[in-house]
């Protein structure tokens, strides 16, 4: 079964080269990609969601037009190995999870997905067998309607001015402030210096 426009072996090289490696998730993504562009009529625009950051958003990067960087794809970090595609007009869509019930019958994919094992005591050739016999069959699919609040019309980014905290240029609709200093700040210190009025990130792990 081909993913998407690519087979199989096509679609790793692809993964590989963009990824960096040939993730079980990004191979799963494939499936979870391929099954939900199948439910979309063709000639509409679409826009995706992934609910979570990890391997998803690169699956649908690769294998739709909705991008983080065209704004068509919105990744809202739940955690949830799911993804969804919807018709930019109406709102109405698929959305694809994982069955994780249906695990029992694939032992690699059930260590990987449940973390039964650290990641280097995992047979990965075995894993990506099981993922590319299993392809569709490891997926559920339902029905969605995005709210229309949320997928209705993008607003204009507006003009672009100078934060009065930072001294750097945003969109001047935001606020008084760049988002960066009114909210949370990933930087310790940014040319030597705290970004005036920033709530600092505290990483995990340090």
């Amino acid at each position: 079964m081909n993913i998407c426009s690519y087979s199989v072996d096509d679609y790793m090289r692809l993964v590989k080269s963009f990824h960096g490696s040939i993730a079980p998730g990004l191979l799963v993504g494939g499936y979870m990609v391929d099954l939900a562009v199948k439910q979309m009529d063709e000639g509409i625009l679409f826009d995706a969601i992934s609910e979570t950051s990890s391997c998803l958003p690169d699956a649908i990067q690769l294998l739709t037009p909705c991008t983080a960087g065209n704004g068509r794809l919105r990744i809202m970090d739940f955690g949830r190995f799911a993804l969804s595609l919807y018709n930019k007009e109406s709102g109405e869509g698929v959305r694809v999870t994982l069955n994780y019930k249906s695990l029992d019958e694939w032992g690699e994919i059930k260590t990987w997905f449940f973390r039964l094992k650290p990641k280097r005591e995992q047979d990965t050739a075995a894993l990506r067998d099981q993922i590319v016999e299993a392809n569709h069959d490891l997926l559920s699919l339902n029905k969605i309607v995005i709210n229309k609040d949320f997928f209705s019309g993008g607003k204009s980014k507006g003009t672009i001015k100078i934060c009065s905290g930072c001294g750097e240029p945003y969109p001047e609709n935001e606020d008084k402030l760049c988002g960066a200093c009114k909210g949370i700040n990933p930087y310790s210190e940014f040319n030597g210096s705290l970004i005036p009025g920033a709530r600092q990130l505290k990483i995990a792990g340090k």
